[in-house]
């Protein structure tokens, strides 16, 4: 018998993806996977990608999730908290909701609403110190997935001064699977194909999370919605604060990251190239017109955006090795 994990919001897309990954982990065991209106469903009838798994969803109960060692919380945002709460204290628990992402109160009520329910350790072991934080940490808030492809590409650049943590502009793509499984006809393959369309255009509810992980203070976000199913490439520019080569200082920040790939010198990151893995591949360069630093940076946002990460917070949590049960390489074609 291995490590009893259990995954709350099993019938959403991270929610599937957590499942497959738990699947083929050589140390996780799943014992319960619980939905809301799927309650009583078999799992395969919601996951086809599934089958073979031999499971029915179960109501969502904290008695339901109690014998776990983990749980993974895959709910919409504002709803992970109560039932953490209602969680027994020996229990560890990686949120992928954002409920605990935040530490300024006054950030959570501007860009998500309600109460503010505290902040947990933040997961992203890629930033310096962070590795360490979670594997002695009992609850876990993993990361936003455009907040990952952008921290990651952004902050080594600020710690090391080689850019203005003023004035960072950010465009990201990002394919429908970001927007959640509920239909919304905007959604539609009719709507979406041959589209690409921007939102929350000026107020996307990840901007704090990236500024309180790279130091930036000043950010213009521009989400695009992208007609793919999974994937984010995220162009991020902001001004050179120095003489540095900012490919070097990202290469050399994540030398020892295994998750993490800076490309090769004329090479740039591809969506297709991260579909499901935990990579992100960054590239870098300096605007030969305008001087700024330029970052693109690639993820499968199901992967490393959401249910890869919020495995790799639990590998070290658990103190398992850090890549157990996860790809470094994508699919192709």
């Amino acid at each position: 018998m291995g490590i009893r994990v259990a995954v709350a919001g099993a019938s959403g897309y991270a929610g599937g993806e957590l499942l497959r990954l738990i699947a083929g982990h050589p140390e996780l065991d799943l014992v319960a996977a619980t939905a809301h209106s799927q309650a009583g469903v078999p799992l395969s009838t919601v996951h086809p990608q599934l089958t073979g798994l031999d499971l029915m969803l179960s109501a969502t109960d904290p008695a339901a999730l109690a014998d776990a060692d983990l749980v993974f919380l895959a709910l919409p945002h504002g709803q992970s908290a109560a039932l953490a709460a209602q969680l027994p204290a020996g229990v560890k628990v990686v949120d992928l909701g954002a409920d605990h992402r935040l530490n300024d109160a006054d950030a959570w009520v501007r860009y998500y609403g309600g109460e503010h329910a505290g902040a947990w350790t933040y997961g992203l072991p890629e930033l310096p110190g962070q590795r360490g934080a979670i594997a002695i940490a009992n609850k876990v808030a993993a990361t936003g997935c455009y907040a990952v492809s952008t921290i990651l590409a952004l902050a080594p650049l600020i710690a090391a001064g080689a850019v203005s943590p003023d004035d960072v502009v950010v465009v990201a793509a990002s394919g429908t699977s970001g927007a959640g499984k509920a239909p919304k006809v905007h959604l539609l393959g009719s709507e979406v194909m041959g589209d690409l369309s921007p939102y929350k255009v000026g107020a996307h509810q990840h901007v704090p999370e990236i500024k309180q992980a790279t130091g930036a203070r000043s950010m213009s976000f521009t989400p695009v919605l992208a007609p793919m199913p999974r994937g984010i490439l995220a162009t991020v520019t902001a001004r050179p604060a120095g003489n540095v080569d900012p490919r070097q200082v990202l290469a050399e920040a994540y030398a020892d990251a295994p998750f993490v790939h800076v490309l090769p010198q004329g090479a740039w990151p591809h969506t297709a190239a991260t579909l499901g893995s935990n990579a992100c591949h960054l590239q870098a360069t300096v605007d030969i017109d305008s001087g700024r630093v330029i970052v693109t940076s690639a993820i499968d946002n199901l992967g490393k955006g959401a249910a890869g990460q919020a495995v790799q917070c639990a590998n070290l949590m658990l103190g398992l090795p850090e890549t157990a049960g996860l790809s470094t390489f994508g699919m192709a074609p």
